[in-house]
């Protein structure tokens, strides 16, 4: 008689164990799906692969023997565009944009004597300056445009 209890006892104890991985299988199943946060480029960051595009195709132009046709007014965007950090906004970054809309006009002045890879290789200068002082994460990629 005794086997019998201590054998039905052994077989109610590991049904139970059974029973409770069946509820955590069940409770972990019911939690919520994992949601991550996705980055999300800001106007700036936006704005800045246009203008890397735009001048990688003016590189190609130059390169290719032709004049580029004329100055994107896109890029006149760089004063109100909204900046990844807000404070990045400062007295630099503002002559930095101004300068870099100059020296990016300069390219397409039909009239000037300065020779176009050499007013283009300005304009991209002056990019890698201003992201000296901030953001230098593009930096290598930036260098990329210029003519040799």
């Amino acid at each position: 008689m005794r086997v019998l209890l201590l054998s039905f006892l052994a077989c109610m104890f590991i049904l139970s164990c059974n029973d409770s991985k069946k509820e955590n299988e069940t409770t972990q199943n019911k939690k919520e799906p994992i949601v991550y946060d996705m980055y999300e480029p800001s106007e700036m960051a936006l704005l800045m692969n246009e203008m890397y595009a735009h001048n990688l195709k003016i590189k190609q132009d130059i390169l290719d023997g032709k004049m580029p046709a004329e100055f994107p007014l896109e890029f006149l965007k760089i004063h109100s565009a909204e900046l990844t950090k807000a404070k990045d906004r400062n007295a630099t970054f503002e002559s930095f944009s101004k300068l870099f809309i100059q020296t990016e006009k300069e390219i397409f002045n039909q009239a000037s004597t300065q020779p176009i890879e050499e007013r283009f290789n300005n304009a991209v200068n002056v990019c890698i300056s201003c992201h000296q002082t901030n953001c230098t994460g593009p930096i290598p990629r930036i260098k990329k445009l210029l003519i040799k």
